[in-house]
């Protein structure tokens, strides 16, 4: 079931933090630690996740740290979000309850997931950063920065 816990909240601020404040050379995880408050060791077991799946790209070095490693036009919401739900899978489902809730309830929680996984799948991250500019939310990239997806090779 579809939580918007810690990690999914961290993950997806993650990628649209760094497809938000796109610019030639990676964004460092201290940045995004410092922009959206959090740990950084709670932050890299995340980012490390979402590298794995392909959406993020990590670069080592002094001047390292992580890019989108697809244009923010093909990745969405809900390829982020099952990334997160991963990561919570350790968690306990509920299972059992009542006939009714078995044969009804639960049915009816399963197609509002898929309904709502569906619409997240329609929304990119270059839709966020969109509403994100016309919100007025201030980039951390230098005014001279172009889009991420200037840069995807």
């Amino acid at each position: 079931m579809l939580r918007m816990s810690r990690k999914t909240m961290l993950a997806l601020e993650a990628v649209i933090d760094i497809a938000y404040n796109a610019r030639p050379e990676p964004v460092q995880a201290k940045e995004i630690t410092a922009r959206q408050g959090v740990p950084q060791r709670y932050l890299e077991q995340v980012m490390q996740q979402l590298v794995r799946a392909g959406i993020l790209k990590g670069v080592r070095g002094p001047r390292g740290g992580y890019r989108l490693a697809r244009e923010r036009r093909r990745i969405s919401v809900g390829d982020v979000v099952r990334i997160a739900m991963a990561l919570d899978s350790g968690e306990e489902e509920f299972e059992g309850g009542s006939e009714l809730g078995q044969r009804v309830v639960m049915p009816m929680i399963a197609t509002l997931q898929e309904d709502l996984m569906t619409k997240l799948d329609q929304i990119t991250i270059e839709d966020i950063c969109r509403r994100a500019r016309t919100a007025g939310v201030e980039c951390g990239a230098p005014d001279d920065a172009q889009s991420a997806d200037d840069f995807i090779i």
